[in-house]
C-alpha cells in the first residue's frame, strides 16, 4: 500500500521539522512547506492527499492557500493549524474550505487521529454524487444545490453537513456525533459554529418548503424531507 502524502505548510521551521518527523514515523509521506506559496507549488508538483496549513504565513497565508486549491480540488481534506481561536477565524477558514483546524500548541496525537478521521470520511463519500433532497439535487463531489435550474455554491463544510444530515433523514442526528465528526469535538464553542451552519443550511434549501432541518432540543437535529 502506498503511504498517505501529506503536504504540511509551516513557516516556523523547528516546528516543521518536529511535525514532518512525527508524521514520518508513523508512515506518512510529508512535504514540508516554508511559505504559503511554496505550499502551492508543492500542491500542484506532488498532489498529496491531504493538506495541513498553518493560518499565519508570509507570502500567502494558509486560508489564500486554501483559497487556490479549492479552485481545482473540492474534496482534498484541509486542516488549519493555527494560535487564533476568536469563532469569526475558524468561521472563515471553513468558509475557505478547511475541514478541522488545531489550536496551538497541539499534540501529535491529536494530528494524527484528525489526519486519519478525516481520510476516512473522504474514502466513505466517494461513491457519492447526486442525492436527491426534495426538489433539489445534492452533488456532493462539486459541492451544489440545484434547483429550478438555479446553481447554489456550498462550501466545503456545509456540503459535509448537508451528507450527513441526508444520510439520517427523518432521524435525529445526534448532535455529538457530527460534532465530534465534523469538528474534532463537542464543546460549546465547536456547537456554536455547528449553529451557524445550520441557519446557512436552512436558508439555502428554503426554495422548497416541504424540506426542514429541526433542532431536537437536547439531541440534535432532523432534515425532513
Amino acid at each position: 500500500m502506498s503511504k498517505v502524502k501529506v503536504l504540511l505548510a509551516e513557516d516556523e521551521a523547528s516546528l516543521g521539522m518536529i511535525v514532518k518527523e512525527s508524521l514520518e514515523t508513523r508512515d506518512f509521506l510529508v512535504f514540508l512547506a516554508e511559505d504559503g506559496e511554496q505550499a502551492v507549488e508543492i500542491y500542484k508538483k506532488e498532489q498529496p492527499d491531504i493538506l495541513v496549513l498553518d493560518v499565519m504565513m508570509p507570502k500567502k497565508d494558509g486560508f489564500s492557500v486554501a483559497e487556490d486549491i479549492r479552485k481545482e480540488n473540492k474534496r482534498i481534506p484541509i486542516i488549519f493549524l493555527t494560535a487564533k481561536s476568536q469563532t469569526s477565524d475558524v468561521l472563515e477558514g471553513f468558509h475557505k474550505g478547511g475541514n478541522d483546524y488545531l489550536k496551538k500548541p497541539f499534540s501529535m496525537e491529536e494530528l494524527i487521529v484528525r489526519i486519519k478521521a478525516l481520510l476516512d470520511r473522504i474514502e466513505i463519500k466517494s461513491n457519492v454524487d447526486h442525492i436527491t433532497i426534495g426538489k433539489y439535487v445534492f452533488n456532493l463531489t462539486k459541492q451544489t444545490l440545484e434547483i429550478d435550474n438555479n446553481l447554489e455554491q456550498l462550501t466545503h463544510r456545509e456540503a459535509e453537513l448537508l451528507f450527513y444530515l441526508f444520510e439520517k433523514k427523518n432521524e435525529i442526528l445526534d448532535r455529538s456525533f457530527i460534532l465530534n465528526k465534523l469538528w474534532g469535538n463537542d464543546d460549546f464553542f465547536n456547537a456554536r459554529s455547528m449553529d451557524v451552519f445550520i441557519s446557512k443550511l436552512r436558508k439555502k434549501l428554503k426554495k422548497d418548503e416541504t424540506i426542514q432541518i429541526l433542532n431536537v432540543r437536547g439531541f440534535g437535529y432532523k432534515l425532513i424531507c
